[in-house]
């Protein structure tokens, strides 16, 4: 018996839009990195981007457990003497770019190099409800319903 390894062609993409509300970060990136790379289908191939196209919606409302609104920082550094930057969490999720908590965490969950940043392109995240994706016709997926612990008050 052969392995089976996916063609360009035969990979079928599917487009799903996922609702953020209320959902705990760790455990709706997880379930977005999973669809993204495709290791939801039978033909997952490790080496191609088989995975379904994802619109994330009200990314705003995401969840964090514990004190990560508080404690949990970002740091980067600007390139000049004394310039390294912080920004807790909290203060991205009520900033200007919401969305970003999201797609950081998303991004850091999938594999790193030229298929990452490939799979990577196939997410489309959201802070409000609002988003042009209707005319692709998305599949719901509910995140917050496969586990009593996905959504919080």
């Amino acid at each position: 018996m052969k392995t089976y390894s996916a063609k360009a062609g035969e990979v079928e993409k599917k487009w799903i839009i996922i609702d953020a509300e209320g959902v705990v970060l760790g455990r709706l990136a997880s379930a977005v990195a999973m669809r993204l790379r495709g290791k939801h289908k039978p033909q997952f191939t490790p080496h191609m981007d088989c995975g379904d196209n994802v619109v994330v919606i009200n990314a705003a409302k995401v969840r964090l457990t514990g004190k990560k609104r508080e404690n949990h920082t970002f740091y980067w550094h600007t390139g000049y003497p004394g310039g390294i930057k912080q920004r807790t969490q909290g203060q991205i999720l009520d900033g200007k770019y919401p969305e970003r908590v999201v797609m950081n965490a998303v991004q850091r969950m999938l594999p790193k190099g030229p298929l990452g940043r490939q799979v990577f392109s196939n997410l489309r995240v959201y802070p409000t409800a609002e988003h042009p994706h209707e005319a692709q016709k998305p599949e719901v997926l509910d995140v917050a319903g496969m586990n009593p612990k996905n959504k919080r008050a």
